[in-house]
């Protein structure tokens, strides 16, 4: 019997017994590094990019160009409820659509500031108030001829 038991068990694993109570902390570590290429590889990525498009949907607004989920391009004429926006995609043609459905902002719009205006009138003011000199011009000395 003792023959039996020493093919079926190396000397190499009965060294490697575990601890006392049957538990190796080094088996761990292989759960613990497929764990931490998990999280760096596929879960932080993910969550960067839901948060990227929560702030996305939360910037909508009109006259922003988007592209929905379905691959229909359009721009957005009303934003109607937190959850709805009413997109034209083609002249005279509107639809409402779920705001979550929005995929990707093609163009954004930036709102009028009223200071620019003024400040290019203000320009034009200052330009036409100077005085304007004409260069002299010298006229071409004469050859004396002796």
């Amino acid at each position: 019997m003792n023959a039996l038991f020493d093919l079926l068990i190396s000397p190499a694993n009965a060294q490697a017994a575990p601890g006392p109570f049957g538990f190796d902390i080094m088996s761990l570590l292989p759960l613990v590094l497929i764990f931490a290429v998990f999280y760096f590889f596929l879960i932080r990525p993910q969550q960067k990019k839901a948060q990227q498009q929560k702030t996305l949907l939360s910037s909508l607004k009109r006259g922003d160009r988007v592209l929905t989920n379905g691959g229909l391009i359009g721009t957005i004429s009303k934003v109607i409820n937190e959850q709805e926006l009413e997109v034209e995609i083609a002249d005279g043609v509107k639809v409402r659509i779920a705001r979550p459905m929005v995929a990707d902002l093609l163009l954004s719009t930036e709102p009028a500031r009223e200071a620019e205006p003024r400040k290019e009138k203000e320009t034009m003011t200052k330009l036409s108030s100077r005085k304007t000199v004409a260069p002299k011009t010298t006229a071409p000395k004469k050859k004396s001829s002796k």
